[in-house]
């Protein structure tokens, strides 16, 4: 039976890194919708999900046969990887050395290049569906990718992919209602709180493939993610306090 401590930790992650890959998507979808119409704009998403779904299904239960500790170390390495670039983006963006994601500015941006002369009136839009169907599947590969390293190492392959829906279903829910760019969600605190919580599980999951025993088990992921938080949140003012000199 699955604990809160082990599996809490895998659907935070799931939940909010799809909540910040999915607002993004979200903003294309929106502008290729608004733009150039709202049916290719839906097929392009469909399809999009449709093939990210393939992609968890097929490759889970093939990362599941591998053996337990060769998994552990590798997943363990590239998440600690992937946690640190998303933590690293998030730390110089809290200092001002790189600029802030603006949803509302990469929405005119894509609206502005799907205007062309030639929008077709009738039929399919291949420019259309392509453009969702592309920011779905690029915005939602690295969710795959933290659905399957985190649950197919602990068998949280479930709660990792409820997460994740959870997620984007939020997302789809309150895109339908404003029919806008969620420009006012903190996304990099968001992508802060992830890099934090992927750092730690790759951590945990490189420590148990060598053969270590955390104290307090599945309960450690709270302790090293609390660690990663207060680094993270102890380099952010050295960061812009160098980028001030």
């Amino acid at each position: 039976m699955l604990s809160f401590a082990h599996a809490g930790p895998a659907i935070a992650s799931a939940f909010i890194a799809s909540l910040v890959e999915a607002v993004e998507a979200l903003t294309i979808v929106l502008a290729v919708g608004t733009v150039r119409g709202w049916r290719p704009a839906l097929a392009g998403t469909l399809a999009g999900l449709v093939f990210l779904a393939l992609l968890v299904l097929a490759f889970g239960p093939v990362l599941a046969r591998m053996p337990i500790q060769y998994m552990q170390v590798a997943v363990g390495v590239l998440l600690l990887l992937f946690g640190m670039r998303w933590l690293r983006k998030a730390i110089l963006r809290a200092a001002g050395v790189i600029a802030l994601h603006d949803e509302a500015l990469a929405f005119a941006e894509e609206s502005a290049a799907l205007r062309t002369p030639h929008s077709p009136r009738r039929g399919w839009d291949g420019i259309a569906v392509v453009t969702a169907f592309k920011a779905v599947v690029l915005e939602g590969l690295e969710v795959v990718f933290i659905v399957l390293a985190v649950g197919a190492v602990g068998d949280l392959l479930v709660p990792a992919s409820l997460g994740a829906l959870a997620a984007c279903a939020l997302v789809v829910i309150v895109g339908c209602a404003v029919h806008r760019p969620l420009a006012r969600i903190p996304e990099n605190t968001l992508k802060f709180a992830v890099g934090v919580l992927l750092s730690a599980f790759g951590a945990f999951w490189v420590g148990e493939g060598l053969g270590f025993h955390w104290p307090g088990e599945d309960l450690a992921i709270l302790g090293i993610a609390a660690l990663f938080l207060a680094a993270a949140a102890a380099a952010a003012p050295l960061a812009r306090g160098e980028s001030a000199g």
